[in-house]
C-alpha cells in the first residue's frame, strides 16, 4: 500500500484529494472518482503504485506527437483507472475496469502480481534503447504517484517523460511535474462544458486551465481532438476551439484531428465513424484561425499527416501513419528559407 500524494486532512476523517480537477472529498472506506484513491482510516492512499498493466515500445507518433523527436520510441506504461467517464472512450476496458468491479481489488503489476518498481519501468526503457517514458492509455493523473517517481529515476538515467492526458491536472499536479516533464499530448474534447459534462463527467474550464499552465511552464505541447459526427463537429464550436488554441497557447502548438470509431457505450449508439471530408473541414477551420500545424488522425496516407514548413511550403517531416518517411531539418529549421519549425528536434 502506497500513501498519495497531494491531498488534505480533513475532520471527521475525510480527506480532500487535490490531484486533480475533481478535488473529492472521500470519506473513510470510500474511493475517488478515479477508483484507484482510496480513504482507509483518514490517510489517502494510492491502489495502483507499482501496478502497471502495460508496458511496451511505441513510435513517438502514436502519441500523437509530431514534433518530439520524430521516429523515436517510447517505453509506455498505464495502469487501470480513469477520472473520466467518457462514453466513447477507446481504451474502456482499461480506464473504466476499477468503476465497473466497483470497489474490487485493482489488478496489475508483474507476471504473478507482484509489484513492479519505477526503477525497473526506467532498465526496460534504457533496455528497450527508447528515449523516453510515455504514460498514456489511461490517464496518467490518476497514477500520479508512480509516474511521479518514475519520472525522476528517468530524468536522472538521461530519459525524458511524455503524457497522454485528458488534462485535468490540479495546479498542484502541475507544479509536481516542474522539471519532470517534457512533452504532453492534451485531449481537448470539445469546447462546450456541456458535453464535458455529459460525455464525461467532467467540466472544460480545468482542462483550457491546464493547457495554459503547460504551455506556460515551458512542457512541449501537442493537442488531439476526436472529433465525433453530431457531438462536437459543429463549425462554430470549432471555430472557437481554434481560436483559443492560437490566442492563448500559440499559432504553433500542433493540433491533431483524429477520426472517432465506435466504441464502449456508442457502439449501438448510431453514430458512424467520422467521414474523412468531416477532418478535412476541421482543418481549413484551424488553418484560418492561424494554426500553422493541423494534423488529420486516424487516417493514415492522409496528406495532412507531414509536416510543411509555412514559409516556403517544404516537406520538412514526412510521414505515413506511425513510420517516419524524411526529415529535412537544419538545425531544427526548414533549410529552404531557414524559417524554425517549433518543436523538439534532437
Amino acid at each position: 500500500m502506497h500513501e498519495a500524494m497531494l491531498y488534505q486532512k480533513q475532520d471527521q476523517g475525510r480527506v480532500r484529494c487535490q490531484l486533480c480537477a475533481h478535488g473529492c472529498l472521500i470519506k473513510p472506506g470510500d474511493r475517488g472518482i478515479c477508483q484507484v484513491r482510496e480513504n482507509q482510516e483518514g490517510t489517502l492512499y494510492t491502489l495502483v503504485w507499482g501496478k502497471p498493466i502495460s508496458g511496451s515500445v511505441d513510435p513517438i507518433e502514436k502519441k500523437p506527437l509530431f514534433h518530439f523527436l520524430p521516429g523515436s520510441t517510447s517505453y509506455s506504461i498505464a495502469t487501470l483507472g480513469c477520472n473520466f467517464q467518457c462514453g466513447f472512450c477507446q481504451n474502456w476496458n482499461i480506464s473504466q475496469y476499477p468503476r465497473q468491479e466497483k470497489g474490487g481489488e485493482i489488478p496489475g503489476g508483474g507476471p504473478h502480481g507482484e509489484l513492479v518498481p519505477p526503477g525497473r519501468v526506467v532498465q526496460e526503457a534504457l533496455a528497450q534503447d527508447c528515449a523516453y517514458i510515455s504514460y498514456t492509455y489511461t490517464e496518467p493523473t490518476i497514477y500520479f504517484e508512480y509516474a511521479h517517481d518514475c519520472m525522476e529515476l528517468a530524468v536522472r538515467q538521461g530519459l525524458k517523460n511524455v503524457f497522454v492526458s485528458n488534462g485535468y491536472e490540479s495546479p498542484q499536479c502541475l507544479e509536481a511535474c516542474r522539471g519532470l516533464l517534457h512533452a504532453a499530448n492534451i485531449d481537448l474534447k470539445s469546447f462546450r462544458d456541456e458535453f464535458y459534462k455529459s460525455e464525461c463527467k467532467a467540466r472544460l474550464q480545468p482542462v483550457l486551465d491546464t493547457l495554459k499552465g503547460m504551455h506556460a511552464a515551458g512542457i512541449w505541447l501537442e493537442v488531439t481532438t476526436l472529433v465525433i459526427p453530431g457531438k462536437n463537429d459543429d463549425p462554430g464550436e470549432l471555430r472557437e476551439l481554434t481560436a483559443f488554441l492560437v490566442k492563448e497557447l500559440s499559432p504553433e502548438v500542433p493540433w491533431h484531428v483524429s477520426a472517432y470509431h465506435p466504441q464502449y457505450k456508442y457502439q449501438d449508439s448510431g453514430i458512424g465513424p467520422t467521414p474523412v471530408k468531416t477532418l478535412e473541414r476541421a482543418l481549413e477551420i484551424g488553418r484560418q484561425a492561424g494554426l500553422l500545424y493541423v494534423y488529420a488522425g486516424n487516417v493514415p496516407g492522409h496528406d495532412s499527416e507531414s509536416t510543411a514548413c509555412p514559409g516556403c511550403g517544404r516537406r520538412v517531416v514526412g510521414r505515413r501513419g506511425y513510420r517516419i518517411l524524411g526529415l529535412d531539418l537544419k538545425d531544427g529549421a526548414c533549410p529552404g528559407c531557414g524559417r524554425p519549425i517549433p518543436g523538439v528536434w534532437a
